[in-house]
This record gives structure tokens, C-alpha cells and sequence, in this order.
């Protein structure tokens, strides 16, 4: 034991007691995906489960990296004291188990001043909580164009917003990571022409997997349009369910020498949720393998 972390020898333990077929699974996720990383947003199916239990889940299943959602049943919320926040910083440096960081519901789109304070404030409250468990930083969102004010006043404002929030994240060492999401904020030339006003190197992209990304000119062009602000994390959703290209997405990160998180955030109903976690894995290690394949 005094040759390994505490970390490592769980690692080392858990792996022994899975499956062969998970185990082949989990080596060649690590020998061959060259820096990707299959992860966990808590979004559906980790939403009932409490601390210890998301934490075994997600060691059990092989997805070592997890973005927490807010208001679920883990309760990682910036009502937690310094000892609570200790307490969940250990639970993650004693586990396999990476804590990536918070799903906000933040917005920055409001022509209402009070409202956009009020996102951005709350921005803040949150990063210092990620800066506290040892999380890397949190997931914030545009979620629409309002009607009433000029599409380039609300681009611009937006853009601003994440200026603000990313001075403040990049003096506690942590990221802003904006979901492509919301209505038309989704689509990406909405999304590139807010990052065009951003200037802050701690504010990210995390592409999120929509239909919208297909509208012309295609998957191929739009993804190449904004992969220059792309952070350490991607949204995606069940890899084997809908018509989603993903093996054309996997082919892209691929391409582009992707180092970060590809993170499941998983909508549908399944009667076994470590299980099909486990088959999800399984998908994206073959896909990455195909896209290596392809190159």
C-alpha cells in the first residue's frame, strides 16, 4: 500500500472485481481513446442517488469522471459548510472517481437587470463551491434569444456575462463551460458568434450533441466552426439510440486529437442503470476504435 495512492488502489481493486468482458472494455478505454474519457452528467440516471452511492455506481460501471447536476439526490449545493465540502472532496480523492465539476441552470440572457445579476452572482457562489470539493469547474447555458431585444444586443450580453464569470473562475483555477443550449442559442452559428466576444481564456464550449448541429452545413463544417473553444467537456446521449452521427462525432474528437471528458447525459428509462452504464462504455470504446481505424 505505501507504493500506491489510496486513489490507485481502489482503482486497482474495483477493476479486480468486474466482469471479464468489462474489464477487456475498461483496458482498451484506456489504451486506445489517447486522452478521451467516458463520463457520467447526473442528469437522469444518477438523479436518486446520494453521494456514496453515485460515487460506487460510477466506480462500478467504469465511467470515472462526473459532472453533478444541480438540485439531486447527491446534494452538492453551496448550502454545504467548509467541513461539508472537505467531506465531499475526500469522498472523491478517496475514489476512482473524478468530480468534474457542477451542471448549473444559469442563464445570461434576461433583459431584466435583476434577473441577470441574480444568474451571475449564483455563478459565482457555485465556482467557489466547485473550488471547494476539487472540482475543475461548472456548466452554465444561454437558453434563448428574447423576442423582445435585438438578437445582437442579448449575443452581446451573453458574451459579456461569461467575460465577468470567467475573470472570477480563472483566479480560483476553475473553468466556465457553456452548454450549446436553448432555443437559437443552440444552433451554432448563435454559438460561435457569442464566443466571437469572448474573451476570457477560462470559458469554454461544451458541445452538446443537439439536431441542430446537423442543419447545413453539416455536422462536419459547424463542429469545425467553434472546435477552437472547445473545453474539457462533451455532452452526448445514449450513443446507440436516435439518429444522432455519433460515430461521426467520435470521428471528429478523434481527428482533432480530443483530450477531455465525453460525458453521458443519459434521458431514458432503463431498468438497470450501472448496467447499461457499462454497455454505453462499451459502445464508445468501439466507436473510438472505429474513428482510430478511419484516420
Amino acid at each position: 500500500m505505501s507504493t500506491l495512492t489510496r486513489r490507485n488502489f481502489i482503482r486497482q481493486t474495483t477493476y479486480a472485481g468486474l466482469s471479464v468482458p468489462l474489464l477487456s472494455g475498461l483496458s482498451s478505454f484506456s489504451d486506445a481513446n489517447a486522452g478521451m474519457k467516458f463520463g457520467l452528467v447526473t442528469y437522469q440516471w444518477g438523479r436518486d442517488w446520494d453521494l456514496p452511492t453515485l460515487i460506487a455506481n460510477c466506480e462500478k460501471s467504469g465511467l470515472l469522471g462526473v459532472e453533478l447536476r444541480t438540485e439531486h439526490a447527491h446534494k452538492v449545493e453551496t448550502n454545504l459548510n467548509a467541513v461539508q465540502r472537505a467531506e465531499v472532496k475526500k469522498r472523491f480523492n478517496d475514489s476512482p472517481v473524478t468530480c468534474l465539476g457542477y451542471g448549473s441552470n444559469f442563464e445570461y440572457h434576461s433583459p431584466d437587470p435583476a434577473v441577470l445579476k441574480k444568474n451571475i452572482e449564483g455563478t459565482r457562489e457555485y465556482i467557489q463551491l466547485c473550488k471547494d470539493i476539487g472540482a475543475t469547474g461548472i456548466k452554465v447555458k444561454p437558453n434563448t434569444l428574447p423576442a423582445e431585444v435585438s438578437k445582437e444586443k442579448t449575443i452581446a450580453q451573453i458574451a459579456a456575462s461569461f467575460n465577468e464569470i470567467g475573470k472570477f473562475a480563472k483566479n480560483l483555477g476553475q473553468l466556465v463551460r457553456v452548454e450549446v443550449h436553448g432555443r437559437y442559442t443552440q444552433d451554432i452559428p448563435v454559438m460561435k458568434a457569442i464566443f466571437e466576444q469572448v474573451t476570457e481564456p477560462a470559458v469554454k464550449i461544451c458541445w452538446n450533441s443537439n439536431d441542430e448541429d446537423l442543419l447545413p452545413p453539416g455536422l462536419e463544417q459547424n463542429f469545425h466552426s467553434v472546435k477552437k473553444w472547445f473545453g474539457d467537456t462533451v455532452h452526448v446521449r445514449e450513443l446507440n439510440i436516435g439518429d444522432y452521427p455519433y460515430q461521426q462525432l467520435m470521428n471528429l474528437f478523434v481527428g482533432m486529437n480530443y483530450n477531455g471528458w465525453i460525458l453521458l447525459e443519459a434521458r431514458t428509462e432503463v431498468p438497470d442503470r450501472v448496467k447499461a452504464m457499462q454497455e454505453q462504455l462499451a459502445v464508445f470504446n468501439q466507436m473510438v476504435a472505429n474513428a482510430k481505424k478511419s484516420r
